[in-house]
């Protein structure tokens, strides 16, 4: 099906022709899924448990050393999440609904856009600001709200996604798209969780201050 054929057809004819083109029980496809789920739930729970209980800090001696190490293992999650996110795409078949020069030069434009997001917030926030600091105790001294931050929220998080949506459509690979609404969808839940509680830990903080300056 051409992109013309797409713009007139059937929305659901659409949609179940995408379904039919994502090899479920594909073992790439599944472990993707799995690290995709996995990786927020993951340092979500490791993070509550340092900032209650300080482990990670009490084994190393250091809580900087500490978000270190805890850094070095969310980012070489995401290594394996995306190996195998590229594996699975690499024997899933290409869509034809998505298989045109068009779609995949939206693909380039859309993970440069998610590549500049995330590269830039990481600049900005270094690793302790990008790799939950704060549950470690380490707090940025001043809220960021220069680019990215003034054209998102949580870049991190969009330009990652972005980055999954973009390769998807480089390649055409409709289970990449589908892959690609499960991060999001952790994603979505992750900030749930982490938003709050980032925004608790900082009042905390002033708080501490105000009494500090009384």
């Amino acid at each position: 099906m051409s992109l013309k054929d797409f713009s007139i057809g059937s929305f659901h004819d659409v949609f179940l022709q995408v379904i039919a083109d994502i090899r479920s029980d594909d073992r790439y496809f599944a472990l993707a899924a799995f690290f995709i789920a996995f990786n927020p739930i993951y340092w979500n729970i490791v993070g509550r448990l340092e900032y209650k209980t300080h482990f990670i800090t009490k084994i190393l001696g250091s809580k900087k050393r500490g978000c270190y190490l805890f850094a070095f293992s969310i980012f070489t999650l995401g290594l394996v999440r995306d190996y195998y996110f590229h594996k699975a795409i690499g024997n899933q078949v290409t869509s034809k609904i998505l298989d045109s020069d068009l779609v995949k030069l939206i693909g380039l434009v859309i993970s440069g856009i998610g590549q500049v997001l995330v590269l830039t917030s990481m600049y900005k926030l270094g690793v302790t600001g990008t790799y939950l600091g704060d549950h470690f105790g380490i707090l940025m001294d001043h809220r960021v709200t220069s680019f990215p931050f003034n054209v998102s929220d949580n870049p991190m998080y969009q330009g990652s996604t972005l980055t999954f949506l973009g390769t998807s459509l480089y390649y055409g690979k409709a289970a990449g798209l589908f892959l690609t609404l499960l991060v999001n969808f952790m994603y979505t839940i992750a900030l749930k969780f982490e938003e709050p509680f980032t925004a608790m830990v900082y009042a905390k903080r002033g708080e501490q201050k105000a009494n500090k300056d009384k």
